[in-house]
């Protein structure tokens, strides 16, 4: 009994510490806020409320538990799926490499023998023997890249190759949507393919003194692709559909970033593809789609985490200001910062599922109701 109320004290001063930093201060705009919900250790299986008090049924050995949307985290030395009231269908440490996704994930070594794939709930779905590659789960798919990363092969759910292919350099980017799949390479190249694994679309955007493709998204239904593109000078393009039959694509927009990051950047769509939003020197990047406008938002340090929802006019992201140092940042689309909120971490976790907003850092992870008052 007393360690347990030792537990609960701890997590209560967390808590308030939290949520002054990431609630208390300020609303997020004037008719929104973020509520407080609860706060976990990754080390314990007891979340605690809002209310200080313990919650006793979040045990993460519960079999045939109600979990709600599940969000796979990666924090310091565990990684796992917790839901939105804090519960884990996993939660373990760290042995190897860890590739996650929505419903999938797997755990390997850096040239393994064997892939053993498993779902959100740690049941197998695939063991791989002998892969001479890695695994990459997009859009509900089982792809696996190869060793030198010049290839990649889709898999079904029995194991079965269903194609391989080939590119002339490196992948540095790959995005998945609408059947089909998205990639950049080294030598600034853009390809398109189809579910059987054809090549319906090829792009190199230039313009840079060094062609790289940094960053890649492809929208829900495939009518619109995003590319980050060279070094001195980076460029952000977006291309849209313009004849169906043929796949074929245009640039629609594109601007110039500056020398550029010598490594992948952060890009995707949200809200309902109606936003596309990037990492640029000095912050982010914020297009709207039906108006053809860019926002550009100065933000200190370097992107960590994005919120790839976007959803009710609000966007989140987590930028590591030095070492140590983070901030969570509460934008109202288009480009309007309506928070700003420092805490100490090593590492960053940022999920989101409808007005259900989770913050992670080192071993805690905290979450927060968007609330309108």
């Amino acid at each position: 009994m007393a360690k347990k109320k030792k537990i609960i004290w701890l997590f209560a001063g967390i808590f308030c510490f939290i949520v002054y930093f990431f609630a208390a201060a300020r609303p997020i705009p004037l008719e929104t806020i973020l509520a407080p919900r609860w706060l976990s250790s990754l080390e314990s299986a007891y979340p605690v409320l809002a209310d200080g008090r313990l919650e006793e049924t979040a045990d993460v050995s519960d079999e045939g538990a109600d979990f709600g949307a599940l969000f796979p985290f990666a924090l310091g030395s565990r990684f796992g799926y917790v839901d939105t009231n804090g519960r884990f269908s996993i939660n373990q440490i760290k042995k190897g490499e860890i590739y996650l996704s929505e419903n999938l994930w797997s755990e390997y070594e850096t040239e393994p023998e064997r892939i053993e794939v498993r779902d959100k709930f740690n049941e197998a779905a695939l063991t791989i023997e002998d892969p001479q590659a890695y695994p990459c789960f997009l859009d509900g798919r089982i792809f696996l890249v190869g060793s030198e990363q010049n290839s990649l092969s889709e898999l079904d759910r029995s194991g079965n190759v269903l194609w391989t292919y080939e590119f002339a350099a490196p992948l540095t980017c790959i995005d998945a949507a609408a059947g089909l799949v998205l990639t950049g390479s080294i030598d600034g190249a853009v390809e398109l393919l189809d579910r059987s694994g054809k090549r319906v679309f090829f792009f190199e955007p230039g313009g840079s003194r060094y062609a790289v493709i940094t960053g890649c998204a492809i929208s829900r239904d495939a009518s619109r692709l995003g590319i980050i593109s060279g070094i001195d000078d980076q460029r952000f393009l977006l291309l849209e559909r313009f004849d169906d039959a043929n796949g074929e694509y245009q640039v629609v927009y594109h601007d110039f970033l500056g020398d550029g990051f010598r490594r992948p950047v952060h890009i995707a769509f949200i809200d309902q593809d109606r936003w596309i939003i990037f990492e640029r020197q000095g912050g982010i990047g914020v297009y709207e789609i039906s108006s053809r406008r860019e926002t550009k938002i100065a933000l200190e340090g370097e992107i960590k985490e994005i919120d790839k929802t976007g959803g009710d006019g609000l966007f989140f992201v987590i930028n590591s200001i030095s070492a140590g140092r983070k901030e969570l940042v509460g934008l109202r689309l288009p480009g309007r910062v309506v928070i700003r909120a420092p805490f100490k971490s090593n590492g960053a976790f940022l999920g989101r599922s409808g007005s259900r907003l989770l913050v992670g850092g080192d071993s805690a992870l905290a979450s927060f109701e968007l609330e309108k008052k």
